[in-house]
């Protein structure tokens, strides 16, 4: 007998709707160890759209989990301060679990060539894992830095990006977001 019966919900997870994807959205998205989120995703952009998965060194690795499981998305390795994409090539940056692990001068040029690939008025959505509480989390148990959301806020400023903020601390992940101004004249 069943003891237990899971709720069937049409909700999609916090990460996939704070990232504000549309089907036909040109999608990259940073750091390819969160397969489940990349499969998500790259199913919001759908085939009209084109979604792109860059790491340092996991892309090609992940891409085969990622194919696995239906859905579209190419796969490249490079380091995080010379993305291998033309200026203006997508709508949407999703930097997933990469800006805290690196040293500052590393945050800012990833954060640069992160609007350096946006077209005008495109998005940089930031999700990175919280810092563990508790005991875990004052004894280093596993979690992430402990940058606060203000200083991560800065990185992208610094790079161009305007109206930047944190939208959400939920679920042990902590999302920001910018925008690309767009090109007056």
């Amino acid at each position: 007998m069943t003891w237990w019966i899971r709720k069937q919900t049409n909700e999609e997870p916090l990460a996939v709707s704070l990232s504000s994807i549309k089907l036909g959205d040109r999608l990259l998205i940073v750091g390819a160890t969160d397969v489940p989120l990349i499969v998500a995703l790259a199913t919001k952009a759908g085939l009209t759209g084109r979604t792109c998965m860059v790491d340092e060194r996991n892309a090609v690795r992940q891409h085969a989990a990622v194919e696995r499981e239906g859905v579209l998305a190419e796969p490249f390795e490079a380091p995080f301060s010379a993305l291998p994409f033309e200026a203006e090539s997508f709508d949407v940056v999703v930097l997933r679990a990469v800006l805290k692990g690196l040293e500052p001068p590393k945050q800012s040029l990833l954060a640069a060539e992160a609007f350096r690939v946006l077209r005008p008025g495109g998005r940089c959505a930031v999700i990175e894992d919280e810092r563990r509480g508790g005991l875990a989390g004052l004894l280093g148990g596993g979690g992430a830095t402990s940058q606060p959301p203000a200083f991560l806020e800065a990185v992208l400023s610094g790079a161009g990006f305007r109206g930047v903020r944190t939208i959400a601390e939920r679920e042990r992940l902590l999302f920001l977001e910018g925008v690309k101004a767009g090109v007056t004249g």
